[in-house]
């Protein structure tokens, strides 16, 4: 008789993601979704399920370290006015197409919640798991505040379906960094710099004082959580990094002068390519307002630069995607685009960790990702 959660699979091509390696007719044990042990085919487990993988690959599970669940259109500005329960049951697709690409852990850095960490740990939901970080925080007129110049008023209620929460001034920041902590937050976002998808500012400007954010950074580490910062531009990375943030998103306009603080810091990097190629292809067909496609182009062609600064360097990187709406299909793609500059398996490089991390889960695919 089979034991719940134990599985035994047979016949196997398994992925060494960091030798490049594939070893054929492998058995590998899984328990309670922990590889247990690794074999041959003389591997046994009378007690264990049998799957037969009959030749396909098999590889530890996918991380993408930049998404958002919740963002299942490019018109954030409009999504931030949705009912919380239609943006949920659109989420829930986005969460299970995730899972099926072969991701298994996303770590979410706007707009996901404990709810929905809670309903896929409990299996009411089918995804991957979340790590979350809740509403990312913005100054007034930064990259989480969704007001077109006309709007005056910003609702700051839990139930809204925006990304972001406003907050100016150091006792403001502090307040919003505890609040997503207590709800149960593993980082908390802060936007640094100007954005795509925002209606007011530019991709190039500098947000929160420096004061500011480190109070975020104090109250985080208080907490034993870290902070993850938008930033485009070295003026904003820098900032950051001398203030203590952990990871940096995106760095599209990233020069050299970053690369030493990173190296001091030990913080990470996470580019997110593929966003930028997807919404300049069809982002107004998602939804994306003119003027925000307008700004993509202003990041576009620097991004693939900035990876290769920091390929090069030797910085902990991170794979990411920040893809919305219908381009979340997109999502492995930023393995194609990162091709140009990165070896596709940990070999390729001595001076740099693997771009990809491994998650216990395992998955069956026709084809090697």
């Amino acid at each position: 008789m089979a034991v719940a959660g134990s599985i035994l699979i047979r016949n196997a091509s398994l992925v060494d993601p960091g030798s490049g390696e594939v070893y054929p007719d492998r058995s590998i044990l899984v328990e309670h979704d922990a590889v247990r042990e690794v074999g041959g085919p003389e591997l046994e487990s009378p007690e264990s399920e049998v799957l037969d993988a009959r030749g396909m690959f098999v590889m530890p599970g996918l991380i993408d370290c930049h998404v958002h669940v919740t963002a299942v259109t490019a018109d954030l500005a409009a999504m931030a006015n949705w009912a919380p329960s239609y943006v949920t049951a659109r989420a829930t697709h986005v969460l299970a197409d995730m899972l099926q690409r072969g991701f298994t852990t996303v770590r979410d850095v706007a707009g996901a919640d404990f709810g929905l960490a809670a309903a896929i740990d409990e299996g009411y939901l089918t995804g991957p798991r979340l790590i979350f970080g809740g509403k990312a925080l913005s100054q007034t007129g930064g990259h989480g505040d969704w007001r077109s110049p006309g709007q005056a008023v910003f609702d700051p209620c839990y139930c809204c379906s925006g990304l972001g929460v406003i907050c100016d001034g150091v006792a403001e920041v502090r307040r919003a960094a505890r609040n997503e902590i207590r709800k149960g937050a593993h980082h908390v976002k802060l936007m640094v710099s100007g954005g795509v998808a925002s209606p007011t500012d530019r991709v190039d400007s500098t947000q929160f004082a420096d004061e500011e954010i480190r109070a975020a950074v104090e109250e985080a580490e208080a907490a034993n959580v870290y902070v993850t910062a938008h930033a485009y531009t070295s003026r904003a990375i820098n900032r950051a990094l001398k203030a203590g943030v952990r990871t940096i998103e995106h760095g599209n306009l990233m020069d050299d002068s970053s690369l030493p603080l990173f190296e001091e810091t030990g913080a990470f990097y996470v580019p997110t390519l593929a966003t930028y190629s997807s919404l300049a292809a069809r982002g107004i067909e998602f939804g994306l307002p003119e003027a925000s496609h307008r700004k993509v182009f202003d990041v576009l062609e620097s991004g693939l630069h900035a990876l290769e600064l920091a390929h090069d360097a030797g910085i902990p990187i991170a794979y990411g995607t920040d893809l919305l709406g219908g381009m979340h299909e997109d999502q492995l793609t930023e393995f194609e685009i990162r091709s140009q500059v990165q070896s596709p398996d940990a070999s390729g490089s001595t001076t740099r960790p693997g771009t990809c991390g491994a998650s216990t889960r395992t998955r069956t695919s026709q084809t090697a990702t």
